[in-house]
């Protein structure tokens, strides 16, 4: 009997046990939401002041939720698009009761638009993310970066110089060589049927990447196929809200005046060979269908000293949208595992 009891008792205390520590880590859907925000309720908008050397400048962010152990900021791609290609995390991130920050870089549609060209360059963006990683308030023990595209070379540049201030890193479908990207572009570029591609080339040695034809035939034949495996008319409307919205002006000074032709300031960068020196967990990002080599992410998992990968075989550029069953599972099982190794 006294064996049963004491059976019994050590469930009890386990089962308290394990209630305690789901508490610790998942806020109640009162404290969740509670921003302390004591006057105008905003729900949970803020506009964060970027001091540049060319001023003073707002960058738009939005927060969503409130846990004292997982704040995730997300960096888009583009350059130059915004936030509103990743609103997909919303149906995600907040079930897990991680806190999430939506952020527009400077220069996109919600954040102020300077027209100095001098502003962008990538070392200003890892200053400008740095900033509003202070006023946010993150920090080592609860500061996850999520990169997309642009956004993971924007990430990895800023985990070289500030990976003291990070939990965890997350490059989604980018590679970490300029070079490498253009190659595999051109690759996939040439397994297009001839005739597609030499209507391409009429357009671009004339210089008309706007000609509406082009540009069709680009969306249509290129981007359903590598950017977002669907149709264009079944494109998700938060994913054409913000092409609808890209600098184009800030777009082509870092990236370039075509997806086929990466160019632009950019070219020449890599941190390949420095991804040796980062030592905070890591998760790499490739897709089957990316116009990034899969093939690379998986070996850049293997040249952090923490790395992990997750490999999409259904997905495209924009993974969290055309493989959804593959991305967020992996995702959010890094973050949870990194959360509970840091508590340890």
């Amino acid at each position: 009997m006294f064996r049963y009891a004491l059976i019994a008792f050590f469930i009890l205390l386990f089962s308290a046990c394990e209630r305690k520590s789901s508490e610790n880590t998942s806020p109640s859907v009162k404290d969740y939401f509670n921003y302390g925000e004591q006057d105008i309720k905003t729900a949970g908008v803020r506009m964060i002041p970027i001091q540049t050397p060319k001023g003073t400048f707002n960058v738009w962010t939005k927060r969503i939720g409130n846990n004292p152990h997982i704040k995730v900021l997300i960096l888009h791609g583009g350059p130059a698009l915004t936030h509103e290609y990743m609103e997909c995390f919303e149906s995600y991130f907040p079930k897990e009761g991680f806190e999430l920050y939506e952020y527009d870089q400077l220069g996109s549609y919600y954040s102020d638009q300077p027209t100095d060209s001098s502003l962008w360059t990538l070392e200003r963006f890892v200053e400008e993310v740095e900033q509003v990683r202070v006023a946010l308030g993150l920090n080592k023990d609860n500061f996850y970066l999520l990169g997309n595209s642009w956004g993971g070379i924007l990430g990895m540049e800023y985990a070289l110089k500030y990976q003291q201030n990070l939990t965890g890193l997350i490059v989604s479908n980018m590679t970490a060589d300029y070079a490498k990207y253009g190659a595999y572009n051109a690759k996939l570029r040439s397994e297009m049927r001839k005739s597609l591609v030499d209507s391409l080339e009429r357009f671009e040695q004339a210089g008309d990447y706007t000609n509406p034809v082009y540009q069709q035939l680009v969306f249509d034949e290129y981007y359903c196929k590598h950017i977002l495996r669907k149709p264009r008319a079944a494109w998700p409307e938060p994913v054409m809200r913000s092409f609808k919205h890209v600098n184009q002006f800030v777009y082509e000074i870092l990236q370039g005046p075509s997806e086929f032709l990466p160019g632009g300031r950019l070219v020449g960068w890599e941190c390949w060979s420095r991804l040796n020196q980062l030592t905070v967990p890591t998760l790499m990002i490739g897709s089957r269908y990316d116009t990034m080599n899969p093939e690379e992410m998986e070996q850049m998992s293997k040249l952090v000293q923490n790395g992990t990968y997750l490999y999409c075989p259904n997905g495209s550029h924009l993974s969290m949208w055309d493989a959804q069953e593959e991305y967020y599972p992996g995702v959010i099982d890094f973050i949870k595992k990194t959360d509970a190794l840091t508590k340890k």
